[in-house]
Protein backbone atom coordinates (compact mmCIF):
# COMPACT_ATOMS: atom_id res chain seq x y z
CA UNK A 1 0.00 0.00 0.00
CA UNK A 2 1.12 3.46 -0.82
CA UNK A 3 1.28 6.46 1.35
CA UNK A 4 -0.62 9.47 -0.21
CA UNK A 5 1.79 12.90 -0.96
CA UNK A 6 1.30 15.39 1.45
CA UNK A 7 2.94 18.43 0.83
CA UNK A 8 4.20 20.35 3.31
CA UNK A 9 4.98 24.28 3.65
CA UNK A 10 8.32 24.52 3.63
CA UNK A 11 8.77 22.62 0.86
CA UNK A 12 6.20 24.28 -1.81
CA UNK A 13 8.61 25.91 -4.68
CA UNK A 14 6.67 29.17 -6.24
CA UNK A 15 7.33 29.90 -9.82
CA UNK A 16 6.70 33.02 -11.24
CA UNK A 17 3.50 33.11 -14.13
CA UNK A 18 2.53 35.85 -16.52
CA UNK A 19 -1.08 35.46 -17.96
CA UNK A 20 -2.37 37.78 -21.13
CA UNK A 21 -6.16 38.48 -20.56
CA UNK A 22 -6.46 40.02 -24.24
CA UNK A 23 -9.31 39.07 -25.97
CA UNK A 24 -10.10 36.60 -23.27
CA UNK A 25 -13.36 36.56 -21.15
CA UNK A 26 -12.43 38.17 -17.95
CA UNK A 27 -13.78 35.06 -16.28
CA UNK A 28 -12.30 32.29 -17.71
CA UNK A 29 -9.35 34.25 -17.32
CA UNK A 30 -9.91 35.15 -13.73
CA UNK A 31 -10.73 31.23 -13.11
CA UNK A 32 -7.09 29.73 -14.48
CA UNK A 33 -5.83 32.54 -12.17
CA UNK A 34 -7.36 31.58 -9.39
CA UNK A 35 -6.45 27.72 -10.10
CA UNK A 36 -2.19 28.97 -10.43
CA UNK A 37 -2.95 30.96 -7.03
CA UNK A 38 -3.83 28.40 -5.27
CA UNK A 39 -1.49 25.35 -6.86
CA UNK A 40 -4.51 23.25 -8.30
CA UNK A 41 -2.54 22.64 -11.89
CA UNK A 42 0.73 20.74 -9.87
CA UNK A 43 0.56 17.19 -9.37
CA UNK A 44 1.46 18.20 -5.74
CA UNK A 45 -1.53 19.93 -5.11
CA UNK A 46 -2.58 19.54 -1.44
CA UNK A 47 -6.14 21.42 -0.15
CA UNK A 48 -5.06 22.36 3.47
CA UNK A 49 -1.51 23.46 2.28
CA UNK A 50 -0.68 26.80 0.40
CA UNK A 51 1.07 25.45 -2.42
CA UNK A 52 -0.12 27.85 -5.26
CA UNK A 53 2.41 30.23 -7.53
CA UNK A 54 3.22 33.88 -8.23
CA UNK A 55 0.64 35.33 -10.85
CA UNK A 56 1.21 38.49 -13.26
CA UNK A 57 -1.90 39.23 -15.37
CA UNK A 58 -1.15 41.59 -18.50
CA UNK A 59 -3.73 43.95 -20.55
CA UNK A 60 -6.55 43.10 -18.19
CA UNK A 61 -7.94 46.84 -19.76
CA UNK A 62 -8.30 44.04 -22.66
CA UNK A 63 -10.41 41.25 -21.70
CA UNK A 64 -13.86 41.01 -22.61
CA UNK A 65 -17.07 40.86 -21.39
CA UNK A 66 -19.10 38.26 -23.09
CA UNK A 67 -23.54 38.62 -23.65
CA UNK A 68 -24.80 42.05 -22.43
CA UNK A 69 -22.73 42.08 -19.29
CA UNK A 70 -21.02 45.42 -19.87
CA UNK A 71 -24.33 47.38 -19.79
CA UNK A 72 -26.29 44.69 -17.43
CA UNK A 73 -23.94 44.05 -14.92
CA UNK A 74 -22.68 45.62 -11.59
CA UNK A 75 -20.28 46.08 -9.36
CA UNK A 76 -21.81 46.72 -6.00
CA UNK A 77 -20.71 47.72 -2.52
CA UNK A 78 -21.94 48.79 0.95
CA UNK A 79 -20.71 51.46 2.98
CA UNK A 80 -22.06 49.98 6.14
CA UNK A 81 -24.39 53.22 6.22
CA UNK A 82 -28.32 53.72 5.79
CA UNK A 83 -28.78 54.24 1.73
CA UNK A 84 -25.25 53.42 1.37
CA UNK A 85 -25.17 51.22 -1.64
CA UNK A 86 -23.11 52.35 -4.34
CA UNK A 87 -23.14 50.83 -7.85
CA UNK A 88 -20.90 50.99 -10.90
CA UNK A 89 -21.67 49.70 -14.18
CA UNK A 90 -19.01 47.47 -15.29
CA UNK A 91 -18.87 49.69 -18.53
CA UNK A 92 -17.33 52.11 -16.40
CA UNK A 93 -15.41 49.93 -14.29
CA UNK A 94 -13.59 48.16 -17.00
CA UNK A 95 -13.01 52.13 -18.82
CA UNK A 96 -11.33 53.30 -15.15
CA UNK A 97 -9.89 50.70 -13.27
CA UNK A 98 -9.95 47.16 -15.33
CA UNK A 99 -7.68 45.65 -12.76
CA UNK A 100 -10.15 45.63 -9.52
CA UNK A 101 -12.45 43.80 -12.25
CA UNK A 102 -9.94 41.44 -12.26
CA UNK A 103 -9.14 40.97 -9.14
CA UNK A 104 -13.33 40.83 -8.30
CA UNK A 105 -13.33 38.30 -10.90
CA UNK A 106 -10.47 36.37 -9.06
CA UNK A 107 -11.34 36.76 -5.56
CA UNK A 108 -14.49 35.67 -6.03
CA UNK A 109 -13.08 32.39 -7.13
CA UNK A 110 -10.95 31.88 -4.46
CA UNK A 111 -12.09 30.42 -1.42
CA UNK A 112 -12.72 32.84 1.39
CA UNK A 113 -10.07 31.22 4.19
CA UNK A 114 -6.56 32.18 5.03
CA UNK A 115 -5.42 30.27 2.39
CA UNK A 116 -7.25 32.12 -0.12
CA UNK A 117 -6.85 35.60 0.93
CA UNK A 118 -2.45 34.66 1.08
CA UNK A 119 -2.88 33.52 -2.51
CA UNK A 120 -4.69 36.91 -3.49
CA UNK A 121 -1.52 38.66 -1.87
CA UNK A 122 0.33 36.69 -4.87
CA UNK A 123 -1.73 38.36 -7.78
CA UNK A 124 -0.30 41.36 -9.60
CA UNK A 125 -2.28 42.65 -12.13
CA UNK A 126 -1.74 45.35 -14.73
CA UNK A 127 -3.99 47.24 -16.84
CA UNK A 128 -1.08 47.88 -19.77
CA UNK A 129 1.62 45.17 -21.35
CA UNK A 130 4.27 46.73 -18.48
CA UNK A 131 4.94 44.98 -15.39
CA UNK A 132 7.55 45.76 -12.89
CA UNK A 133 8.37 41.92 -11.89
CA UNK A 134 10.82 41.57 -14.76
CA UNK A 135 13.57 40.24 -12.68
CA UNK A 136 11.52 36.95 -11.09
CA UNK A 137 11.75 35.86 -14.81
CA UNK A 138 8.10 35.15 -14.96
CA UNK A 139 7.41 32.33 -17.73
CA UNK A 140 4.06 32.67 -20.14
CA UNK A 141 1.08 30.60 -18.97
CA UNK A 142 -0.72 29.52 -21.95
CA UNK A 143 -4.37 27.33 -21.70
Amino acid sequence: MSKTFMAKPAEVQRKWYIVDAANRPLGRTAAKVADLLRGKVKPTFTPHVDCGDHVIVINADKAVLTGKKLENKYYRRHTGWIGGLKEVKYSTLMSTRPELAMELAVKGMVPDTTIGRKALTRLHIYAGENYVQVAQKPEKYEF
